[in-house]
């Protein structure tokens, strides 16, 4: 019991504050807590997505991931509306994200999977982990909105998406790739191409780039009609690098929605059922651009973006949507609310 209180005081400790701490930091709260027992504490923590960590040996910090959700397009509902609503962006989102990348599990599939942590019969797996790894990424997307995009965040994430696969020193998880990558498309005019993303070694430079843009952004002038815009610039970005060996599409798909749940509105999500456009519309700007070197940078020719902005915007209808349901009902739950004080006033 008294392992329990103390674990309660050191995680009560770390949501109070607003930077990283150090491990004496901890110590200097938690005196009569052995430091080998907090480490072991940190590293649980840590690997259940409840604590970040930066830094490695003695400059290891830590931080709360614990911090409420500051969602602007949750502001005006009930608790149980706001519940539901983060329930329903949170399965169509990991469920759609994940089936563009050929995952089997139905999005009725994807809700029994986190809501009842059953296994679904038949099933691969490999399906429920990339399931559960992106729901948790979701988590740690909510819980990092009040902190700068960091190189850690974006190792974090990829270990969380990446949670159903073996190391491999080849293909690394959390860490950048180490072999260059592409893909086979076609291009508008019916003729087979390869696109070749870049180079493992112009990764650091062009992320560190694309990690300024994301920073840089004013999310305070982010509107609703502005949204696929920015969306569409960071989703491209990302995917054009292809930083990662594996899961880059669904790590586009969350980072590129940071700006827009900053700036309180809700997350853009592609639907399985845009797929092949989805992909071509991809294919297009990046066989019109070429590959990218840390000469160029990250966007070397951003008109060519307009086919996809114009995608995006399509696309967000489909969370303007679940949210207009949800602020319905607020809208009749007020409304009967305000009858029956009249009534009681009469």
């Amino acid at each position: 019991m008294a392992d329990k209180k103390q674990q309660l005081q050191v995680l009560a400790y770390l949501r109070q504050q607003a930077q990283f701490c150090s491990l004496s930091d901890i110590r200097a709260k938690m005196d009569d807590v052995p430091e080998r027992t907090l480490r072991r504490w940190l590293v649980a923590w840590v690997d259940s997505g409840l604590v970040e960590r930066q830094g490695k040996g003695r400059a290891t910090q830590y931080r709360s991931y614990e911090s409420p959700l500051l969602l602007g397009f949750l502001a005006h509902l009930d608790e149980d509306l706001k519940s539901s609503l983060l329930s329903q962006i949170r399965d169509l989102w990991t469920h759609h994200s994940t089936a563009l990348e050929g995952n089997t599990l139905t999005l009725g599939d994807t809700h029994f999977l986190l809501e009842e942590g059953l296994t679904i019969s038949g099933k691969p797996l490999k399906d429920h982990q990339e399931v559960i790894g992106h729901a948790k990424a979701i988590e740690l997307i909510y819980h990092g909105l009040q902190h700068e995009v960091s190189e850690s965040l974006l190792f974090q994430l990829h270990h969380a998406v990446q949670q159903e696969l073996v190391n491999d020193i080849y293909k690394p998880i959390g860490d950048w790739k180490l072999e260059v990558n592409g893909t086979y498309a076609i291009t508008a005019q019916g003729e087979q191409t390869f696109i070749q993303y870049a180079s493992p070694a112009d990764v650091p430079v062009l992320m560190a780039e694309w990690i300024q843009r994301v920073n840089a952004i004013d999310h305070t002038k982010i509107t609703l009609d502005s949204a696929p815009s920015v969306y569409a610039e960071l989703h491209m970005g990302f995917v054009h690098i292809h930083p990662f060996w594996d899961g880059n599409g669904r790590m586009a798909r969350l980072l590129a929605n940071i700006p827009l749940l900053k700036a309180g509105l809700p997350p853009l999500m592609i639907t399985q059922e845009l797929r092949r456009e989805y992909i071509s519309v991809l294919s297009a700007y990046q066989i019109a651009v070429g590959s990218l070197t840390s000469t160029r940078g990250v966007w070397p020719i951003t008109e060519q973006l307009i086919d996809f902005e114009t995608f995006c915007a399509g696309a967000y209808q489909k969370t303007h949507t679940l949210v207009a349901a949800m602020e319905k009902i607020q809208k009749e739950r007020d409304a009967n609310s305000e009858t029956t004080i009249d009534s009681n006033d009469e």
